[in-house]
């Protein structure tokens, strides 16, 4: 029988583990989940280097948003050590400059004690309509406040930092699948199109009734979109 697959899943901003919590149960025995720690670092050169240091050898590597932008600082400190990518909800291009201003204008509030505030503030751009008033946004705003402020600075810092990746992803030569909420507000659908028309042979696939945070708005759907990349 073939081995069972290590997979390194890398949240995004303010997202802990509970954001992979039903697909490390759907994968169960199809893969061995690790989730990373994307706390404790103000920069993605720092943040690869501890995932890395805690992963297995070889791994496939999922990541969702910040995630995605770990995951193309890990694809450039260890291309060898990926053995395939699935990317959710991000992008390969820096911020714009209204972006950065934006993501400042939170790095402030936060900075000011209205940490709390962030969230509610954030919240409509990280869910599909439908999912805001209910258990989803209860619990995507539960999840902010145990990441917590610092952790929030720290990855917020890292954000500003990131390149532009657009460049790396042409060489690589993974079996890749690229996804979306259909109604993605941060990184919206042709980001997810831009990267997988720049990544020889990624599959694009387009998530309806979901926003930023797809693992935890449809669970299903998502789960089974890494169970056919897994089988690539």
């Amino acid at each position: 029988m073939p081995e069972t697959p290590d997979l390194l899943l890398l949240p995004g901003l303010l997202c802990d583990a509970r954001l992979w919590r039903d697909q490390v149960t759907g994968l169960a025995g199809l893969a061995r989940c690790h989730i990373a720690e994307v706390g404790l670092d103000d920069n993605l050169p720092a943040m690869a280097a501890r995932a890395l240091a805690a992963a297995p050898p070889r791994f496939a590597l999922c990541g969702l948003s910040m995630g995605g932008y770990l995951g193309f600082e890990i694809l450039r400190q260890a291309p060898g050590r990926v053995t395939r990518i699935a990317l959710l909800d991000t992008s390969a291009r820096p911020d714009t400059p209204d972006q950065a201003r934006r993501r400042r204008g939170l790095v402030s509030l936060a900075r000011s004690g209205k940490f709390r505030g962030v969230t509610p503030r954030l919240l409509p751009q990280l869910l599909h309509p439908a999912n805001l008033d209910g258990p989803v946004g209860q619990e995507v705003t539960a999840m902010a406040g145990r990441v917590g402020q610092a952790a929030f600075l720290r990855q917020q810092a890292a954000i500003l930092g990131r390149p532009d990746s657009r460049p790396l992803l042409p060489g690589l030569r993974l079996p890749a699948v690229i996804a979306v909420g259909e109604a993605d507000a941060l990184t919206p659908p042709d980001l997810a199109a831009e990267i997988a028309g720049l990544i020889p042979g990624a599959r694009l696939a387009l998530l309806p009734g979901c926003g930023h945070l797809p693992p935890m708005e449809d669970p299903a759907a998502t789960t089974a979109l890494l169970r056919s990349w897994l089988a690539l």
